[in-house]
């Protein structure tokens, strides 16, 4: 990525990664996520990085994304009755995707250091949601799977009107109906224990964009390589 004066170098993104700053956010997270088994923060991601990736998506052209599907491996399908957002998986191809991952890479040292959960492994993707576009209720991981451990969302809408709609509904557990809404405001985080609470994403009336992640534990044996490729 070129500094130009507008867009931060590399070592700008990496710093905010790691800013020590935000040493209180991350711990105030851990113990939500320790008492509650879930963690809501507005403006928890470092600014910064929240401009460079909201830039980043923005600039993707449609076609670099991909229908979501649901399942993994041989479970994969796509059922757009369940889900009808589009996804861009994040990789280490740019300065931004590095700086996220760089915080991510934090963010999972923290929690394991306070929650010793043995967070091993990282996915992430862009998740694009036209107006109408939506994730019917749906666990991240079925239990006793360990998959995946701990779920992080991460929006980018800057200057978001609560009238647009695109909630996130966290349930609380499988019977709950009610549900704890989060609007998808710039720089909102949220995380949760993948296993234990259903969630579902509502329609907006315009576009919504935001960084969808699980980390996984490492389940690996002889018989098998954990996380799969």
């Amino acid at each position: 990525m070129k500094n130009d004066g507008v867009q931060p170098a590399l070592s700008e993104l990496l710093d905010a990664a790691a800013y020590e700053a935000a040493d209180h956010v991350l711990s105030g997270m851990a113990e939500e996520i320790y008492r509650d088994g879930f963690s809501v923060r507005e403006n928890a991601l470092p600014s910064t990085i929240a401009e460079a990736m909201a830039q980043a998506v923005l600039a993707k052209p449609l076609a670099d994304f991909n229908r979501a599907g649901i399942g993994r491996a041989e479970t994969h399908t796509h059922n757009e009755a369940v889900r009808s957002d589009r996804i861009h998986w994040i990789t280490s191809e740019s300065a931004e995707h590095l700086a996220w991952l760089a915080w991510a890479q934090a963010f999972k040292n923290h929690i394991n250091r306070r929650l010793y959960l043995g967070l091993f492994s990282f996915e992430s993707h862009f998740a694009h949601y036209a107006p109408g576009d939506f994730y019917k209720r749906h666990n991240d991981a079925f239990k006793g799977q360990a998959n995946r451990m701990l779920s992080l969302v991460v929006y980018l809408n800057r200057d978001w009107d609560v009238n647009n709609g695109g909630e996130l509904v966290l349930y609380k557990t499988e019977q709950d109906q009610e549900g704890i809404r989060v609007a998808p405001r710039f720089a909102t985080v949220v995380a949760f224990l993948s296993e234990e609470f259903p969630h579902e994403v509502l329609p907006a009336t315009c576009d919504r964009y935001s960084i969808a992640g699980w980390f996984r534990i490492n389940s690996s044996n002889s018989k098998k390589i954990d996380p799969p490729s």
